[in-house]
């Protein structure tokens, strides 16, 4: 019964619990969840609660809620922030004098674009080696955006173009160029990154930002030592840095002092990958087996063990190699040039030089030597068994472009005004470096007619024997129209040779002087041009001696036939001219109608010719007789050409046959006269030899041919052109 009881009542509970509370519901109502963009403005309606009448409503308490309740409306106190908070809960309690109920509103923030992208560093700083391959993806530099919701595009500026993005979306760096630690060693980019689209219309809010990332380079060791200097060539991408080497004089039989002076500089290598930058060891790799060097292994530098005893030049070969990594090395030549002491430095031949010139490309000339070309010249006593001329001696003028000495000769390179310029000219010795220096004083003159480079001229004047009238015989001189004209001679006058200039504004005088192929073509000019004129000159020669000897022959021979003419009597007449076939001979030859004929009035003269015709047959006989005949004063002159055979003592007879016909040109012969008929004249020596003279089978006309034999010796018989 109880137990009944106790259902009864709690049932009955139950059940008025249920009405209450369907009834507390009632008196009260709202959104179970509200929604309310950020960055409201303070006071902001959230929401409106719905009551009946007599219903009092209250919002529960707290700290963090940003709410307030006016009557029914829910306001926001504060502005919301989505990034602080995304979501508030929100009791509101109704109550009346029966019922009272608790009101829940959940208030979620909407999340709003108002916060720019943040990149964690700026600048960022990375190190990338160099010569990776392209393609090669780097770091990555991701911002981050408050908006969690954001979507963030990048893009990448630079000065170069060695990066890239991977993608606008994701900025990963990816190598685009190859780098090369030698062409960059560091790079500096700058990354945006915004929240919208790049390409975006404009009209969405839209924030952006930017950081620096400093990129830099890092050598890598792909390179061997280079020496310096040296001449960089880029082969395949591979940069190779090639030596010319160097060079050194050392003095022969003699120990150098201290380390040797290379040219252009000391003997030098770096490591070619600088930014490592290894230590360099050197060595000798060729060259030295004589040992007559040492090198210094960490500094390279070089000095002489003991003196070199040979007069040549000595090549070494010098290896550099880095250290711990020796697999990297690299050569170079060192060319010793082993020369005789120099003695005595190069000296100017003049105090100093003067010099006229008109126009760019025109050879200075000499003032003082009748406008000749002005040649510079510097001896050495060291090359005396040369003249001087020291092969290895350089001219130029010290502080000016505008001049230039081109061997031995002063060109103007450059325009110039007229004026008087000092200057001073130096002469090198390139083999010792030995120096000497000379005043030049230069007149810049305009409108001058100055020479171009020197011409070799030869002149030759030749003169032939004078005959007793006073003529002279001149041979005919020819000479080549590109050449100089020579002297000609016109009655006894040589005029002098035309001196030719050229025109200076034809010899091309480029900045830096003649080359040596110009100098060369020129040489090879002159050299033929003079092998011409000698062979011209010796045809000349030839032709001038043969006919001296021509017109000597025919002199002597008219001498002697006009010898043998009619004579004017007298003491020293000396001749009896008695072959008639001769007397009446009225040809055109030389020896009777002549030019050099001496008639029988002529006497002196005639004397005279006898004499020459007696000493040159005198020239032609072993027996001084002759000469002694023509000579001695003291015995009388006697006719030796007669008719008749002479047996006196201390005569050679010269005697004709009476028959002799003039026109057959009979040979003159000098036959010994043996004297057997006439004992009285024989000596203990045996008997007494004479000689006859008679005319070649010659044309006289050309020259006299004389036969001298002994017809005792039986010898033969001896031609002689006279």
């Amino acid at each position: 019964m109880v137990a009944s009881r106790n259902f009864f009542f709690f049932l009955l509970a139950l059940l008025l619990v249920m009405v209450t509370s369907g009834e507390a519901q009632e008196i009260c109502s709202a959104r179970p969840t509200v929604y309310v963009k950020e960055n409201n403005a303070v006071g902001h309606l959230v929401e409106t609660i719905v009551m009946k009448d007599g219903v009092v409503p209250s919002l529960e308490p707290s700290a963090d809620l940003p709410f307030t309740l006016e009557g029914n409306r829910l306001l926001a106190s504060r502005v919301l922030d989505y990034e602080t908070s995304i979501n508030y809960v929100v009791k509101v309690t109704c109550r009346t004098p029966l019922l009272q109920y608790v009101l829940i509103i959940v208030v979620l923030v909407l999340d709003e674009n108002d916060n720019a992208p943040v990149f964690d560093a700026n600048p960022y700083q990375i190190k990338v080696k160099e010569l990776l391959p392209v393609g090669t993806g780097l770091d990555q530099f991701p911002a981050t955006d408050p908006d969690k919701d954001a979507t963030l595009y990048y893009r990448l500026t630079s000065a170069s173009s060695y990066f890239r993005l991977a993608s606008p979306e994701n900025p990963q760096l990816v190598i685009q160029n190859i780098l090369d630690y030698d062409k960059v060693q560091s790079v500096q980019l700058v990354l945006y990154v915004q929240d919208t689209p790049l390409s975006g219309s404009g009209s969405e809010v839209s924030f952006n930002t930017s950081t620096t990332i400093q990129v830099t380079v890092v050598d890598v060791d792909n390179r061997p030592p280079w020496f310096k200097p040296c001449i960089k060539h880029e082969v395949g991408g591979a940069v190779i840095c090639q030596s010319n080497g160097y060079t050194s004089r050392v003095t022969l039989n003699e120990l150098q002092d201290g380390y040797l002076t290379l040219k252009p500089n000391p003997l030098y290598a770096f490591d070619g990958d600088t930014g490592i930058n290894e230590a360099i060891i050197y060595s000798f790799l060729s060259g030295n087996e004589a040992g007559l060097f040492d090198i210094n292994r960490n500094t390279g530098n070089i000095s002489m063990l003991r003196a070199a005893d040979v007069f040549e030049t000595i090549v070494l070969t010098v290896l550099a190699a880095q250290t711990p990594s020796s697999f990297q090395f690299a050569t170079t030549s060192l060319m010793v040039s082993v020369q005789v002491k120099s003695l005595h430095k190069p000296q100017f031949q003049r105090p100093q030089y003067q010099g006229v010139v008109s126009s760019v490309g025109a050879m200075a000339t000499d003032p003082t030597n009748k406008d000749e070309p002005l040649q510079i010249v510097a001896l050495d006593e060291d090359y005396a068994s040369m003249g001087g001329i020291n092969p290895h001696i350089v001219y130029r003028v010290m502080g000016s472009e505008d001049f230039s000495i081109i061997n031995g000769f002063l060109f103007m390179t450059t325009d110039l005004p007229e004026a008087t310029l000092s200057l001073r000219m130096e002469a090198e010795d390139t083999s010792n470096e030995e120096k000497a220096t000379v005043q030049l004083s230069v007149e810049v003159k305009s409108g001058l007619t100055t020479t171009g480079l020197p011409l070799s001229t030869t002149e030759s004047v030749t003169s032939l024997p004078t005959t007793d009238s006073g003529t002279t015989d001149q041979a005919e001189s020819t000479t080549n129209p590109s050449t100089t004209n020579l002297g000609t001679s016109t009655e006894g006058r040589t005029t002098k040779p035309t001196e030719s200039t050229t025109n200076p504004d034809k010899v091309p005088i480029p900045a830096g002087g003649f080359g040596a192929g110009d100098m060369a073509a020129l040489g090879a000019t002159l050299g033929v041009l003079l092998f011409i004129c000698m062979v011209v000159i010796g045809v000349l020669v030839c032709h001038l001696q043969r006919g001296k000897a021509d017109s000597r022959k025919i002199h002597e021979a008219s001498l002697f036939r006009s010898s043998l003419g009619q004579g004017s009597g007298g003491e020293k007449q000396g001749v009896q001219y008695t072959n008639e076939a001769f007397q009446h001979d009225d040809s055109d030859s030389v020896g009777s109608g002549g030019p050099y004929a001496t008639t029988a009035e002529e006497g002196p003269a005639n004397d005279l010719a006898l004499k020459s015709s007696v000493m040159a047959l005198g020239t032609l006989l072993d027996d001084d007789n002759v000469s002694q005949t023509s000579s001695d004063k003291e015995k009388e002159v006697k006719p030796i050409l007669t008719k008749e055979r002479r047996l006196e003592e201390g005569y050679k007879a010269v005697w004709f046959k009476e028959d002799i016909d003039p026109d057959a040109k009979e040979e003159v012969v000098i036959i010994p006269d043996s004297r057997e008929d006439n004992s009285e004249d024989e000596d203990d020596n045996g008997p007494a030899k004479g000689s006859k003279v008679g005319f070649a089978e010659a044309d006289l006309d050309s020259g006299l041919g004389v036969k001298m034999e002994d017809l005792a010796e039986d010898s033969d018989v001896l031609d002689v052109d006279l």
